[in-house]
């Protein structure tokens, strides 16, 4: 196959994190904001959280969870009631002091002396502790239980070393937040909420996760037990693209979300948080993107086919116009993955070809060209992202009659959904080894030779405590971190690669975002 020269300057294997920052310049995804940490999300990126978000937003409501807003600003007074979950985020904390700025008489502005608060605000960095305080007055029976609510906002976490999307001082999220009568209630909503990340990231994403429990020093400040999705993404490294929380009764104690028993006791509620944010659209990138750019799956796609009409400035564009419009309009009373076809015509001013690499580099995934030959002949010149280079090295075109097209177009998209997933599940299986184990070998593995190493799935028998602390230590050694143990898991016979003792359960091992 002859060279190809592709639309981005630099390929992800010459440098996956500089061709991770190309692709959202190039697919116009978002762009610096002038405040550290803070992104511009631009249209093209924040039409993809609104896929995301819109489709998200349709499962937590069919699971019975109402949607509804919380402030953003926290006294910290509520956070100074749960000292474990302070003191996990109290490094990150953006605080507020003042409510008023004066001029300094240099021309500068600074905090007016008088203008302090009387008790500091936090930005919030996750609502656990202001939707507690809500639900100690929202919940006083049995009756009023489960309380199920969600809320999606941004939140705030100072950040030291940020890149966009995958860990911003400033991100978007949903966050669900839930009180239940008892343990076992909980955690049926725990996993639910688990399974349906795990569910939404293979169906719409199409990026293959491994849910699991994090081990005990991977827990959420506070939490009793965590769970996650674990996505591989192309260079190896795992991205933690969602997580679900059983807090137990300990928020509940702090917040005081106490309900009347049937029998009349007084008694604790247990309560769960869980959550995604734009992280996700990190991880697709990653997931999905090649060294022409974004491969945006059809399902989180703003528009999934684009049109773009051959115009030469002449007497024929009207008729190549009326054909363009004809099939937007055709294709548009479509259904594909369940929602009507999304699509756009393109009739910005340019040159057909620069507007096509524009498309390429955003990941539209079906491309149309239509010129005056198309029109008399009644074709439909298609690109599929996903496909985009011949073995030749040329772009790879399929002209196709319009109707044929048309009858094709949503299995196309449908297919198109597939193929990401199936491509990236396969990618995610190759690069797991099951067959080290020693710590030598652990390390061999990871050497500095090795460039993009995947993950590897070890046996161990779930230390805790000092002996779980000299474990992390020795995977910090090697830049590494426990993901997490798979819930779907077979027999497990051996011995743990860490302590000798007989094992328990497989773990996953990776270099991690």
């Amino acid at each position: 196959m002859p060279p190809i020269r592709h639309a981005l300057s630099i390929t992800r294997d010459a440098d996956f994190a500089q061709w991770y920052q190309e692709v959202i310049t190039e697919a116009e995804m978002a762009e610096e904001s002038g405040v550290r940490g803070c992104m511009v999300i631009k249209p093209w990126g924040y039409g993809i959280w609104e896929r995301i978000q819109r489709t998200m937003d349709d499962r937590i409501k069919a699971a019975g969870v109402d949607n509804c807003y919380f402030p953003l600003f926290i006294p910290l007074s509520y956070f100074a009631k749960e000292a474990e979950h302070v003191d996990g985020f109290a490094k990150e904390m953006a605080v507020v002091t003042h409510h008023r700025l004066i001029a300094d008489g240099t021309g500068s502005l600074v905090p007016d002396p008088e203008a302090e608060l009387e008790e500091p605000l936090i930005v919030r960095p996750t609502s656990e502790t202001v939707i507690g305080a809500a639900m100690a007055r929202w919940v006083q029976s049995w009756r009023d239980l489960p309380l199920l609510t969600n809320q999606w906002a941004n939140v705030v976490r100072w950040e030291m070393r940020t890149r966009m999307f995958l860990r911003t001082s400033e991100f978007l999220w949903q966050e669900g937040h839930t009180a239940h009568a008892d343990r076992d209630d909980a955690m049926t909503e725990t996993l639910r909420a688990l399974e349906m990340y795990r569910e939404f990231s293979h169906d719409v994403l199409a990026m293959p996760v491994i849910a699991g429990e994090k081990p005990e020093n991977e827990r959420f400040p506070g939490a009793v037990a965590t769970y996650s999705i674990e996505a591989m993404m192309q260079d190896g490294k795992a991205l933690q693209a969602g997580t679900s929380h059983y807090l137990g009764t300990g928020f509940a104690e702090a917040a005081g979300i106490t309900y009347q028993s049937r029998e009349g006791e007084e008694t604790l509620c247990h309560t769960t948080s869980w959550g995604v944010s734009t992280r996700l659209i990190g991880g697709v990138i990653m997931t999905h993107g090649d060294d022409d750019g974004l491969r945006v799956p059809p399902a989180i796609a703003p528009h999934q086919i684009a049109i773009i009409p051959m115009l030469r400035d002449d007497e024929g564009d009207a008729a190549i116009l009326d054909y363009c419009e004809e099939l937007r309009r055709d294709l548009a009373g479509l259904t594909a993955l369940g929602e009507p076809l999304r699509v756009l015509l393109d009739k910005r001013e340019g040159k057909a070809t620069q507007k096509r690499w524009a498309w390429v580099k955003k990941g539209m995934p079906i491309i149309l060209e239509i010129g005056a030959r198309d029109v008399s002949g009644g074709n439909v010149s298609v690109i599929r992202r996903d496909r985009l280079w011949r073995e030749d090295g040329k772009t790879d075109f399929t002209v196709m009659t319009r109707d044929a097209f048309v009858a094709a177009a949503a299995a196309e998209l449908e297919d198109i959904q597939r193929s990401l997933h199936d491509e990236a599940l396969a990618r995610r299986d190759a690069n797991i080894r099951r067959d080290i184990a020693d710590l030598d070998g652990l390390a061999a593995f990871y050497g500095e030779d090795v460039h993009y190493p995947g993950w590897v799935e070890l046996l161990w028998a779930r230390p805790t405590g000092t002996e779980l602390e000299e474990v992390v230590a020795r995977l910090k050694d090697l830049k590494l971190t426990i993901r997490n143990t798979p819930l779907v898991d077979g027999q497990v016979e051996g011995t743990c690669v860490f302590t000798g003792r007989p094992a328990v359960e497989r773990i996953y091992v990776a270099r991690s975002y």
